[in-house]
């Protein structure tokens, strides 16, 4: 007697055969595909037995010829369930004749396709409560969604139906309950299409939502880890830059705390390399320790701004040392020689999650000698017995303050000999297997990491971070550009692809800005400004405001989003509202000011209520609200007098002030700079707020007290 399952009114079996698969295909572990895409996630999938199919017109015209559902399966390169699913199933030759004699199966890339991605995770939302990666989906053969969810395992368990299970169901009611199908399917299709019909009603949001989410932030904080919630802990360094923000308004000591208690309890986590430097994902439990090992090169971007910005505001030596070692990681890791950064690195190596990263007591001792790895264990809670399935992921247990008092030692002497102990473990540990790095190279992401090296760059004198700013902006400007001037989002070997969308131009554009304000070079202000003009007349909504993802020359797709809320990265509406407002301050444009300000009319009353979903959209309205600082210096760039008042601006946090210079004869179309001159000679600058100005100084101590006493408080 067989068992029966119901999931989502699908009716699924444990003892049905696969269908046969299609006569005619070949042996099922040859190439599919998949073989002539660039996305290394895909590579990795061009060998299954599964016939996948990338996104496109061939796939979606098979699915209607033939008249069969869609499986759509969406993932990325550095997840570790992907790979799991993948070992699992889509390597299984029973599973993979079953797929293929069902469905018309297609692979994308979430991040080379992030339009694809959005709307259907928000289907599978709706259908089940939840989402992540891999994401599994049925469609119609247009592409409505009808059924969906993440990964499902190759045998029943846990109350979940194994992936065949769900495949014999579907196949099932696609066959025999059509109707049924095509009706849940346009259901969820005009659910899913409600973000495009958001429109901005009412008046401007004031202070109150800034103070409402502000008071909501201090409820969802975990004051004694850090972070928001529970487990699993996401790094979240939109949420910690609003608090920064509002600790900037106001004054409040409890809103700083937030960002800097999270920041140290991450800094010293497992969720942090203590090697090599930079960030893994997130940490699976509350406490930071044991992380998904997976590297991606948008939360390091971001965690740099953060890290900066909360020295700017404390001077503490280990949010600067978390900086450098990060843009060491990424200079070293994730770099491309011809400019560009690359994606992300895998959390597997050799097979299994995180073996790069952990160490037994023994490999320690082997490479350090007993002393020094009974040094550095009392330090990173290194046990015979491990953390981590036997072993151990390093986390700060001691500070060497705590450790010399303890011992009597100096404590500057315990921290040399601690670098130095794991300067020989990230020797020894570069000796292994490296994880598999994903090496496209993505526009918006690039654009946070340009934002970030470049602000790092001239804040901590990095020249080698600026450097590699400028070459990845280089890169985008002369290989991912189109001849029609509109951008594309993704490239590798050799080949740029896919239209880009609002997210790669509003973080691009950002990013040529912090280049403007970190050199001065009025060529990447001016490709800031085009490329937001080719944002505007390609994505914005001109009747209900705010802007849509995709652009108006983009394939049709089954509903055209807007993105509002920031998730791990930016959405295309706050990174957008960010840019309008800079570039509004630099070029005197109140255009870009007003188009920046309907996106908050549509979101006023979310933002206040969640504010850790909209992060960057509110410190973006904290921007917006005011007031801010527009400071213009006027001297030579090589003078060291006009140097010393450059430090003295970038020593300081100031999320919403601009940046401008003028060299003495230079003519600027800026109207920031316009009457900008010497004073008595010698290089000064001129503090203003709304274009309205202080007398200019020339003095350190007299520019620091405008800016500390200045606006922002």
């Amino acid at each position: 007697m067989q068992r029966r399952i119901r999931v989502k009114g699908l009716t699924m079996t444990d003892s049905a055969t696969p269908t046969d698969p299609r006569p005619g295909r070949g042996a099922l572990n040859k190439a599919n595909q998949l073989v002539h895409e660039t996305s290394p996630y895909l590579l990795q999938h061009a060998h299954n037995p599964v016939d996948w199919y990338p996104w496109g017109e061939e796939a979606l015209e098979t699915a209607r010829a033939g008249d069969r559902p869609i499986f759509l399966s969406i993932g990325y390169s550095a997840c570790h369930w992907c790979h799991v699913m993948e070992r699992e199933s889509f390597e299984d030759e029973q599973t993979a004749a079953l797929m293929n004699a069902n469905f018309v199966n297609i692979k994308v890339d979430r991040e080379e396709r992030p339009d694809l991605d959005a709307i259907y995770m928000e289907a599978v939302q709706a259908m089940t409560g939840s989402g992540g990666w891999p994401m599994s989906v049925f469609l119609t053969p247009s592409g409505k969604p009808f059924y969906g969810g993440t990964y499902f395992p190759p045998q029943p368990r846990y109350g979940i139906p194994s992936f065949s299970q769900i495949l014999l169901a579907v196949a099932d009611a696609y066959k025999n309950r059509r109707d049924d199908l095509e009706e849940q399917a346009q259901r969820l299709t005009n659910a899913i299409g409600r973000t495009g019909s958001l429109s901005a009603s009412g008046g401007a949001p004031g202070e109150e939502v800034l103070s409402e989410a502000t008071s909501r932030l201090l409820q969802y904080f975990d004051e004694q880890y850090g972070g928001f919630g529970d487990q699993p802990k996401f790094p979240q360094p939109m949420t910690l830059e609003f608090a920064m923000s509002q600790y900037r308004r106001s004054g409040d000591a409890d809103v700083l705390h937030v960002a800097e208690h999270t920041l140290g309890r991450m800094a010293a986590g497992g969720i942090y390399d203590h090697l090599g430097g930079g960030f893994h994902r997130y940490s699976v439990d509350r406490i930071w320790l044991v992380p998904h090992f997976e590297k991606m090169l948008y939360d390091n971007a971001q965690l740099l701004r953060t890290y900066l910005h909360a020295w700017q505001i404390n001077g503490r030596p280990e949010h600067r040392r978390v900086v450098e070692e990060t843009v060491d990681y990424v200079l070293r890791e994730m770099t491309a020689p011809e400019g560009g950064f690359y994606s992300a690195q895998d959390a597997d190596s050799e097979g299994e999650e995180g073996k790069f990263f952990v160490w037994t007591a023994e490999e320690i001792e082997a490479v350090l000698g007993k002393e020094e790895a009974a040094l550095l264990g009392g330090a990173y809670g290194v046990t015979p017995a491990g953390n981590f399935e036997g072993k151990t992921i390093l986390n700060v247990k001691r500070t060497a303050a705590e450790i010399a008092q303890q011992s009597g030692a100096e404590a500057e002497t315990v921290a040399e000999r601690l670098a130095a102990a794991r300067q020989k473990l990230f020797l020894e540990r570069e000796r292994r297997v490296k994880p598999e790095r994903d090496d496209k190279v993505l526009t918006e992401w690039n654009g946070l990491m340009i934002h970030a090296m470049a602000d790092v760059g001239v804040v901590f004198g990095r020249a080698d971070a600026l450097e590699a700013a400028k070459a990845a902006a280089d890169f985008i400007l002369a290989e991912m550009s189109q001849e029609n001037g509109f951008l594309f989002r993704s490239y590798k070997d050799g080949r740029a692809r896919f239209n880009a969308y609002l997210e790669d131009y509003a973080a691009f554009g950002r990013g040529l800005v912090a280049l403007y304000e970190s050199t001065f070079e009025l060529r990447w202000l001016a490709e800031a400004v085009r490329l937001t003009k080719v944002m505007q007349s390609q994505f914005a909504d001109e009747a209900g405001g705010g802007f849509f993802q995709t652009g108006i020359a983009h394939e049709q797709l089954v509903v055209r989003r807007k993105d509002f809320i920031d998730n791990a990265i930016p959405s295309g509406n706050s990174m957008a509202a960010e840019l309008l407002l800079r570039l509004a301050k630099l070029t005197g444009s109140d255009a870009f000011r007003s188009e920046a300000a309907r996106i908050f009319r549509i979101m006023a009353a979310a933002m206040a209520q969640q504010p850790t979903g909209f992060g960057r959209l509110l410190t973006a309205l904290d921007d917006l609200l005011g007031p801010s600082q527009e400071i213009a210096v006027v001297g030579e760039l090589a003078d060291p007098r006009t140097q010393l008042l450059l430090q003295e601006v970038r020593r300081h946090y100031l999320p919403h002030s601009v940046l401008a210079l003028k060299e003495p004869e230079e003519e600027n179309p800026l109207p920031l700079l316009e009457g900008r001159t010497l004073v008595d000679g010698q290089p000064a600058a001129y503090v203003c707020e709304n274009y309205a100005c202080k007398l200019p100084v020339t003095g350190i101590e007299a520019l620091r007290q405008l800016l500390v006493n200045g606006s922002g408080r």
